[in-house]
């Protein structure tokens, strides 16, 4: 048999041998965006490509405590399975694990072989196809922010900020980082391919930003997916806790999950640019503006999807809580940079880090081309500081009434589908309820002593 006759799958398997690779890691994102996976020994890929690996659906639906949610499809028909079947064009090394590559995994209904609505990659992929539908190819670039803990056994929490100082917004180097764990980082995620360009210590102590490139909609989300994974899998080799926790302290802000938007048209040309509109932006970017504050109280429960999101949110946070939007304008939701030209794009300043990449892209996408159908132009932008209540609506300031905003909103449950939709409220509201039987730490020092 000569090369040109082996298979595809076995000539990558040759490869990766000759790399070193013995184990390949197939992952997916779950409802909530974290990283479902399993090892495959490369003897065994073929097997694995050709028939899949199965998963019970119900971990879609299942909680961060191991909580098994009623979503339909899950509990209710028996706990059937999911196929994941490797994608090998997303094959990388993971450079701090010798003799392991990974890849992502596409998911299908085994008994229909269609995709399964909890599948956050397959719902942005239906809305990217709804977008190409009116000539929109949308381009995004991720920006996260995380915070670094340290151990600190015999605590109520068990783990304490990795650093403290307090002034170094937008620095690097040893004196926000004694350890150098954003060189260290960012080092390793080069390697990793997932078009890192560069990152700085953030606002408050122990709290970093990296800065991922531009892409389409779907590489874009499925980089900023393998990238927290990977800032988390990071951490633990060193005996740390990362985490994209919208505010795991009182006393400092918390973390955002910034989306910048442009969209091109099939000859690559930037289409939310136009020298001659108004702030040199197009109709078709000015009606994006539009679609996306007419959605954000949906989209709330898409880009600040936890109970604790809600605690982000306030007056001098920096954190949007209101429904807005400017020109370089930090303190709006919806920020347009200054670049015109080919960099003209929205920056999304609503989302916090513990938003799903792909739910978060998917909805800014849908709310934006909502507004593009509906061609309506936005209200005058904000000019000063805002977070005034006298010149913008409030956006939902609890996790229940997001979630009822999104529900309500027809328009954009349509386009995200209404079997995703049903089972993302089950499963948010059944936190909400968990929530609410908690007896928190607060209640008890707040109540016990005195009452």
């Amino acid at each position: 048999m000569s090369a040109s006759d082996t298979p595809p799958v076995h000539r990558r398997l040759e490869r990766l041998a000759a790399e070193g690779i013995d184990v390949v890691r197939v992952t997916y994102p779950d409802l909530i965006g974290t990283e479902r996976a399993r090892d495959v020994l490369l003897d065994h890929l073929p097997s694995a490509c050709d028939h899949g690996l199965a998963f019970c659906r119900a971990v879609y639906h299942t909680s961060p405590q191991g909580d098994v949610v009623p979503v339909s499809g899950g509990l209710d028909a028996g706990l059937p399975d999911i196929c994941v079947r490797p994608d090998l064009d997303t094959l990388t090394a993971l450079p701090w694990e010798p003799g392991v590559a990974t890849c992502l995994g596409e998911v299908t209904d085994p008994a229909t072989g269609l995709p399964v609505p909890e599948s956050p990659r397959d719902l942005l992929r239906a809305v990217v196809e709804r977008c190409h539908e009116h000539g929109l190819r949308p381009v995004v670039g991720p920006e996260l922010e995380y915070f670094l803990c340290d151990a600190a056994p015999g605590t109520a929490r068990g783990w304490r900020r990795y650093s403290e100082a307090e002034g170094v917004v937008y620095t690097a180097g040893l004196r926000a980082d004694a350890d150098n764990h954003l060189l260290r980082t960012l080092r390793l995620l080069r390697a990793l391919d997932l078009g890192v360009t560069s990152g700085n210590h953030e606002f408050d102590g122990s709290q970093f930003e990296i800065n991922l490139t531009h892409s389409d909609a779907m590489t874009a989300a499925d980089r900023a997916f393998r990238f927290k994974a990977a800032i988390k899998e990071l951490a633990r080799r060193e005996g740390r806790l990362a985490t994209f926790m919208a505010k795991p302290f009182n006393g400092v802000g918390g973390s955002g999950f910034h989306l910048h938007l442009s969209c091109v048209d099939d000859a690559g040309d930037n289409v939310f640019d136009d020298p001659a509109g108004p702030h040199g932006l197009s109709v078709t970017a000015r009606h994006a503006v539009a679609g996306i504050l007419a959605h954000a109280p949906a989209l709330a429960a898409l880009a600040n999807p936890t109970i604790n999101s809600y605690k982000r949110f306030g007056p001098d946070t920096l954190a949007p809580w209101l429904i807005d939007w400017g020109l370089d304008n930090r303190s709006a939701m919806v920020r347009v940079p200054p670049e015109r030209g080919a960099g003209s794009r929205l920056e999304l300043r609503l989302g916090d880090a513990s938003a799903n990449p792909y739910l978060l892209i998917a909805g800014t996408l849908a709310a934006a081309l909502l507004g593009v159908l509906a061609g309506e132009d936005p209200s005058a932008p904000l000019e000063g500081y805002g977070y005034d209540t006298a010149r913008s609506a409030v956006l939902p300031m609890s996790l229940p009434a997001a979630l009822d905003a999104l529900e309500a909103d027809t328009a954009l449950t349509e386009v995200l589908g209404k079997d995703f939709t049903t089972s993302y409220l089950t499963y948010r509201r059944d936190e909400v309820a968990r929530f609410q039987r908690h007896v928190t730490d607060w209640e008890f020092t707040e109540y016990a002593y005195h009452l």
